[in-house]
């Protein structure tokens, strides 16, 4: 399942650490699976453990833990919606509500196109911003009114040429 191409890159981040520390790679190998596969299956876990020589226990438990990693497919879009208690004090919570309408789907869901996952995270240390929307893991998206939603989603709709 993992490419010799995935190895390779494997091998780069682990030589960053010394050799007795290779499982200390465990979540840039993660990232480079998910990139390559769009999510980290239990195999994916299994083949990663038995290259990093740590039990696949622990690799799962760094996949569970984390929600920047994917443990099903998602759509190609993850939108993530802080709800701890800032932004939930700062409408977080409303801003999900609106997304699942928005999108026709609960959270945790995906849009039957596939475009659209909508998830809630933790606290991603912009309280002052909320309500904030995390989008696949990587651009964050501040003060997030309905407008605003509206706008995100409709652009990377658009983006799609799915207007």
């Amino acid at each position: 399942m993992i490419s010799e191409t995935t190895l390779a890159r494997f091998e780069r981040e682990v030589a960053k650490y010394p050799a007795e520390q290779r499982q200390s790679a465990v979540m840039a190998c993660m990232a480079i699976v998910q990139q390559e596969q769009g999510f980290i299956s239990e195999e994916s876990e299994a083949e990663l453990a038995a290259y990093l020589g740590m039990p696949q226990i622990a690799v799962h438990e760094v996949t569970t833990f984390y929600n920047m990693y994917n443990q099903a497919p998602v759509g190609k879009y993850k939108l993530n919606v802080c709800t701890n208690l800032p932004c939930l004090l700062r409408d977080g919570g409303k801003a999900l509500e609106y997304l699942e309408k928005k999108l026709g789907i609960p959270m945790g869901g995906t849009t039957s196109d596939g475009m659209f996952t909508l998830q809630q995270c933790e606290c991603l240390g912009a309280c002052a911003d909320a309500p904030v929307i995390l989008v696949n893991d990587r651009s964050m998206c501040s003060f997030m009114s309905d407008d605003k939603l509206d706008q995100l989603v409709d652009s990377l709709r658009s983006a799609e040429g799915q207007a």
